[in-house]
């Protein structure tokens, strides 16, 4: 149990240093450590963690690292813990290090130039982490696929705000499933 806490903790460490762009840019890291290299959890169990997470408060990393320490560990909130402060661990130091030095590097070019230069990555690892959701478990049949094209038309093109494009999926979802 212990050696398996200690993996959780590393793991959940690197994703955390190394998982620029929030939450959805983690997802595609989380999937590779969680499904692929350690194999704590199937596909489909990874994409119901990523539903869950996402209907419930809080960041989407915070609340997949928790459910998946749990899950990882048989159902022990130990596991909860540690990958939860694992997450959250290099962020608290960043941004300690960061306040402490910000001020007197603000005007510098290099840093400048590196934190428009994570823009893009941040971008592409949230891209990475929407593209990796589009699988079979997730899109099914066409009414799905009906359901995702129509949120985005609604949300990019005539504006419709979030929380209304949520409740007429989930109306759309009720009756076409």
């Amino acid at each position: 149990m212990l050696s398996l806490l200690i993996q959780l903790f590393i793991t959940f460490f690197k994703i955390g240093l190394f998982g620029f762009g929030g939450g959805y840019a983690m997802l595609s890291m989380i999937q590779y450590e969680v499904v692929d290299n350690h194999q704590w959890l199937s596909i489909k169990e990874f994409t119901d963690i990523i539903a869950i997470s996402q209907s419930t408060p809080g960041p989407i990393a915070i609340n997949s690292a928790t459910y998946i320490g749990y899950t990882a560990t048989g159902g022990n909130i130990l596991g909860s813990a540690v990958a939860t402060f694992a997450v959250c661990l290099p962020s608290i130091i960043i941004m300690l290090i960061v306040c402490r030095f910000f001020l007197n590097f603000r005007k510098n070019k290099y840093v400048s130039a590196a934190l428009k230069g994570m823009t893009p990555a941040a971008i592409g690892l949230i891209a990475a982490a929407a593209l990796m959701l589009m699988n079979n478990n997730n899109f099914t049949d066409y009414k799905s696929v009906m359901i995702c094209v129509i949120s985005f038309i609604l949300a990019y093109f005539f504006k419709v705000g979030i929380i209304k494009i949520i409740i007429l999926a989930g109306v759309f979802g009720y009756f076409l499933f």
